[in-house]
């Protein structure tokens, strides 16, 4: 009987094991997965309510999402997208909704409304899942033997062919590296950050609906966004900013200055509102109530770190004390002293060289019988939806090739 073997119990795991079912009926498909659960990441993301997706249907604009990846995943998203993952789930009774900012749920707001369809279309199809199964060895065919020989615990096992799914895992990686495949070094993505600034982590809880942020010294930038923790700063533009600075932040060991434009607006802008309470506000003090679109505490933390007495009227504020506080306003220095604990961490940048896979198949160009998709890959995405969606895209097209 024509055999798959699947390593890795999550997204991508499952979806390429219900693809192969469906182009590729009668075969034996069974899934390892090393945990005593399967799909756990589907179950705990966005806050249990599982983030299937971004309603964002443009391939050319969706890739944008992605640090890593983006030429790779251009291909793949004109064949199986974000809508192609909705209208999956609408098929097999999952009713979805799209959120203000684009992000995909079920409309139960439970994660295990998801977890639940992949099983049911798993077992329909009689995929096989095995939990605590841990790979130790993986034998590639050999001219005498043409099956893939996979070892769990003291048991081998054949196929006919190999998918691997399981994610950011460093001992599969060095499997991996044994069949002669490439792989990036992983480091942190997707992590928020520690800010040495007491005055600005007393403001814990405070967020802000729109910042620009740019590590100084360098041309990384970021805007969306923002909130204040106990211990700095998080939120998505944090996000977006380690996503895209993953490589350039890890040899700093996350040691940096951080540039913050509060109201992401230009400064000369700024200093025209600012100043023309001088006259509208004269005899008000200038800590009673912001003028721009800024938290009270927050306002009253920049105007003492500008220097300014929190009763000062507006009409005794000098023009180098005025100066003082827009340059804060929109570009206060925070020195980051660390990234965030890694249960705080997202995901992962690193895994298998993109140059080594057919992303027409997801096929590895080593093997012709290898298949890998996931963050086994180094691809990773923002958060919203869109890792889930390179995993969903990887498993269906892994089966499709096999139709």
């Amino acid at each position: 009987m024509d055999k798959t073997v699947i390593i890795g119990g999550g997204a991508a795991g499952f979806f390429a094991a219900i693809s192969i079912a469906e182009h590729r009926p009668g075969g034996d498909i069974i899934i390892l997965e090393r945990g005593r659960a399967v799909l756990e990441k589907v179950r705990i993301s966005g806050g249990g309510r599982c983030n299937v997706t971004h309603a964002c249907f443009d391939p050319g604009e969706l890739v944008q999402f992605y640090p890593r990846g983006s030429r790779e995943l251009l291909g793949p998203f004109h064949k199986f997208a974000c809508g192609d993952t909705m209208g999956w789930f609408a098929d097999r009774g999952v009713a979805l909704k799209i959120e203000e900012d684009g992000r995909v749920f079920p409309k139960s707001n439970s994660s295990q409304t998801i977890i639940d369809c992949l099983w049911r279309e798993a077992k329909q199809r009689g995929v096989k899942v095995v939990t605590g199964a841990r790979v130790t060895d993986v034998s590639p065919p050999a001219l005498r033997r043409p099956n893939w020989r996979i070892k769990v615990g003291e048991e081998w096992l054949e196929s006919d062919r190999l998918v691997v799914t399981t994610g950011s895992n460093p001992a599969v990686w060095k499997l991996l590296g044994e069949l002669g495949h490439r792989i990036v070094d992983p480091v942190p993505s997707l992590f928020a950050v520690n800010i040495a600034d007491r005055a600005l982590r007393a403001l814990a809880g405070i967020s802000l609906p729109w910042v620009h942020l740019e590590v100084e010294g360098g041309k990384l930038q970021a805007d969306g966004p923002l909130l204040i923790t106990h211990k700095g700063l998080s939120g998505p533009a944090v996000l977006r900013l380690s996503a895209w600075g993953a490589r350039e932040l890890h040899p700093l060991s996350y040691a940096f200055d951080l540039r913050v434009n509060w109201l992401a607006r230009r400064a000369k802008e700024v200093g025209e509102e600012i100043s023309a309470n001088r006259e509208s506000r004269s005899r008000q003090q200038i800590g009673s109530r912001s003028p721009v679109e800024l938290p009270q505490r927050l306002w009253q933390m920049l105007v003492a770190s500008a220097g300014i007495a929190a009763d000062l009227q507006w009409a005794q504020l000098s023009n180098a004390a005025l100066a003082d506080l827009v340059a804060g306003l929109t570009g206060s220095v925070y020195r980051v002293i660390g990234k965030a604990t890694n249960k705080d961490e997202f995901t992962t940048a690193g895994g298998v060289a993109l140059d080594e896979i057919d992303f027409r198949s997801f096929r590895s160009k080593r093997y012709d019988s290898l298949y890998l998709a996931g963050e086994v890959l180094d691809i990773d995405a923002i958060t919203g939806g869109f890792n889930f969606q390179a995993a969903w895209t990887g498993g269906w097209l892994i089966g499709r090739d096999l139709e």
